[in-house]
């Protein structure tokens, strides 16, 4: 039983120290929260999405894909390149402000939209799969028998982050009544995904 708590908690503790890095991914999160826009969909799309990915890394996915690289490489130029034009769609947000939002949602985007631009932010995102499928499958494979336990852990782990991320971002509202803080937020997201975006498509 102890060998099954300490791989399942390896697994939460390597999983929640490759999520909680501030990326793509985790800024959209954190907007919708904050407006309240789709957060148990996205948030739901997210973890569902990691543990997906994990699986596939702890079922020896990893290697047959390292087998076939254009495909990263492919994802790498569609996901930098829909990286820049969100990251230029908020910066465009943060320069030219159409008036306070409101962080209840009441300029909340379509269900369909969050959902469409969430798929997009996790699936087209190469470090997505390095860090579930090749990083987080290598060391569970290390695991022997427990490493679908190591497994277990790493997907609680982004739930519990995606989760507390998403619904916690709320308390975040009060800060953003003002449309002054609206452009910090809109200009945090906006410089994150444009790195990421210019890092994905120089390095494909």
């Amino acid at each position: 039983m102890s060998h099954t708590l300490t791989a399942a908690a390896a697994g939460f503790g390597t999983g929640l120290s490759l999520i909680v890095a501030i990326g793509a991914q985790n800024a959209f999160v954190l907007r919708q929260g904050v407006r309240r826009d789709a957060v148990l969909a996205v948030v739901g799309i997210c973890a569902l999405s990691d543990a997906l990915l994990i699986a596939l890394g702890v079922g020896g996915v990893g290697a047959l894909v390292v087998a076939w690289p254009e495909a990263l490489t492919a994802v790498g130029w569609i996901g930098g390149l829909f990286l820049l034009g969100y990251g230029a769609l908020a910066a465009r947000r943060a320069f030219r402000p159409t008036g306070a939002l409101a962080a209840e949602g009441e300029s909340a985007g379509s269900l369909r939209r969050a959902v469409l631009t969430c798929l997009a932010l996790t699936w087209l995102n190469p470090h997505v799969y390095l860090d579930t499928v090749f990083l987080l499958g290598s060391v569970a494979a290390d695991r022997g028998p427990l490493r679908w336990t190591f497994g277990l852990g790493a997907a609680l782990a982004s739930l519990c982050w995606f989760a507390a991320l998403g619904f916690g971002a709320r308390l975040l509202g009060r800060f953003l009544t003002r449309p002054a803080a609206w452009r910090v937020l809109d200009g945090l997201v906006a410089a994150t995904m444009i790195v990421l975006g210019v890092t994905l498509v120089a390095g494909a």
